[in-house]
């Protein structure tokens, strides 16, 4: 138990961390399209997330692939900007297109997994074992964000009923906002530089 204690710790603080900022920008551009009222939808959309960067991160663990870590660090905002131009492109915020959101959260999860995989990847390796490290890992990057969502969609809400925010104007604040950062973060990370 001290063990699954010791990386459910390591994966919390990587989500609670201003080092994660790629990873909190995309948890903030994934959920821009939703309030609290649809708080089931957001939990399946952030486990699938979990989902797509847990299967990198075991294939990586058990070094059956590797990764350009210049390549990752760059694909990373990339998949930021992504799903904030899909979020400001959405005229009819349909339920249909909100569901594309769960492949993206999935398929975007399997790259940032990879850059976890790249940080992580020697301290579970070197475990005895494995399965029991990336457990803890996994639950506490789950509970990390958890707790960052919920604190957002906390936000969305006072600005819908105090400040009277009409939804589209705040899913266009928040994907301008994150895709410019994102942008930002790509540009830095350009791997020919």
């Amino acid at each position: 138990m001290e063990e699954v204690s010791f990386y459910f710790t390591i994966g919390w603080q990587h989500i609670l961390s201003f080092a994660a900022l790629d990873h909190l920008l995309f948890l903030i551009a994934l959920i821009a399209l939703y309030t609290v009222r649809e708080w089931k939808q957001v939990l399946l959309l952030i486990t699938a997330f979990t989902i797509g960067h847990s299967i990198t991160l075991v294939l990586s663990s058990l070094a059956w692939i590797q990764f350009s870590t210049k390549w990752v660090e760059f694909l990373i905002p990339c998949t930021i900007i992504f799903t904030a131009l899909f979020n400001v492109t959405q005229k009819n915020k349909s339920i249909s297109s909100f569901r594309l959101n769960y492949f993206f959260a999935l398929g975007f999860g399997l790259i940032h997994g990879m850059g976890f995989a790249n940080s992580i990847r020697f301290m579970i390796v070197g475990n005895q074992n494995l399965g029991l490290g990336l457990l803890g890992f996994n639950l506490g990057v789950e509970l990390g964000q958890v707790l960052v969502v919920a604190f957002i969609l906390l936000i969305a809400s006072i600005s819908f009923t105090v400040f009277k925010i009409k939804r589209p104007t705040w899913i266009l604040a928040l994907s301008i906002l994150t895709g410019i950062q994102a942008l930002n973060l790509a540009i830095q990370r350009f791997p020919f530089f």
